[in-house]
């Protein structure tokens, strides 16, 4: 009785080696990409957050001024940078940074702000780092 032998030739592994490796060169690429599309929407969620949080302060004090009950405590915001303290624990790390900038004198009176993600850890908003703006509100009590 003649013994057969099973497996793959050898033509048929480079074959599949060749397959792999040009799913491999065309795939690639696109998830490199995601980590950018990432960042940018980390951001982007961070600062509908900020702006979130500063126009619930802002009711929460119009409310609070009006003589009724308000659900939470009215949090001081006199820059942009003391809008990260009406977020449950502050921003997400220390990486995403906002730019200080006065948000006017007068109560209730709003500032464009600008939150990015420090991906080079330079502390600067350079061209290569996502940033976004939300609106904050200024509440002094």
């Amino acid at each position: 009785m003649k013994k057969q032998q099973s497996g793959f030739t050898l033509i048929e592994l480079v074959a599949v080696i060749v397959i792999l490796g040009i799913l491999a060169a065309t795939a690639l690429p696109k998830f490199v990409d995601l980590s950018t599309a990432a960042e940018e929407s980390a951001v982007l969620g961070v600062a509908g957050g900020l702006g979130s949080a500063s126009a619930l302060n802002h009711a929460n004090n119009l409310a609070d001024d009006a003589g009724l009950t308000t659900p939470t405590a009215v949090a001081n915001v006199t820059n942009c940078t003391d809008a990260a303290a009406l977020l449950d624990g502050g921003l997400p790390n220390a990486r995403y940074k906002i730019i200080s900038a006065t948000i006017g004198s007068g109560e209730g009176d709003s500032a464009q702000c600008t939150v990015y993600f420090d991906s080079d850890d330079d502390d600067s908003n350079d061209a290569d780092e996502p940033d976004a703006t939300f609106t904050a509100y200024r509440v002094a009590n």
